[in-house]
């Protein structure tokens, strides 16, 4: 087997063993150190938002439990015939805006929106006033949670993602890159050095021919 042969076994990428060949390997590692960073530095944000993230939807289920907690004392009554109308904590429209975080888009939850509540004054009891507007807070805290659970899955999502890519730049890429260098140096090194060998004995023996012409 020949020295180049050597070389190439055991490599996970095929290379040609030229000057173009090192300089194109030269500049994907350059490349590839160059962009490393900027993906470690999302990976890092992305872990970042995430802590925030969590930090917000625990905060928010607190609320959540709290208000369902305080609803729970007069749930009871919404099964009185004709007292409550369920439509009046069921939202019109949910508002959501989007933030951008490391290129990440995520969504925000803004409020809920509710239609306007009619109904007689003096045949509803007293207490409809109140649920409706504990009812609709806890339908708000809910889709709150839930969109801050939406966030946080779209974040692992990419966070997976960009660590995947993390590891092929630092494990895969560079060391290929760096080795594909390596073995390119060797071999153009051995090929210069045999050429010389070469020229050598080239030399020598035209010196060898010409003292013996001069001495026949």
């Amino acid at each position: 087997m020949s020295h180049k042969q050597k070389v190439a076994t055991g490599s996970m990428v095929k290379i040609k063993f030229s000057k173009g060949e090192l300089k194109k390997q030269r500049d994907a590692l350059k490349q590839y150190r160059r962009y490393l960073p900027t993906l470690q530095l999302k990976k890092q944000q992305i872990q970042m938002e995430i802590l925030r993230q969590h930090i917000m939807l625990n905060e928010a289920g607190h609320k959540l439990a709290t208000a369902m907690e305080g609803a729970a004392k007069w749930a009871g009554l919404l099964s009185e015939k004709g007292s409550f109308d369920k439509r009046w904590a069921k939202p019109r429209h949910i508002s959501k805006s989007s933030k951008n975080i490391a290129g990440v888009e995520l969504p925000v939850f803004e409020k809920c929106e509710f239609d306007r509540t009619e109904y007689d004054l003096f045949s509803m009891p007293l207490w409809v006033d109140s649920a409706i507007e504990e009812l609709r807070a806890i339908v708000s805290l809910r889709e709150h949670v839930r969109v801050l659970e939406e966030g946080v899955e779209v974040l692992r999502q990419e966070l997976r993602i960009t660590t995947q890519r993390v590891n092929l730049f630092e494990k895969v890429k560079i060391p290929e890159a760096e080795e594909a260098i390596r073995r390119i140096k060797i071999y153009i090194g051995d090929q210069m050095a045999n050429a010389v060998g070469r020229s050598k004995a080239a030399k020598r023996k035209i010196e060898k021919t010409f003292a013996e012409e001069v001495n026949a």
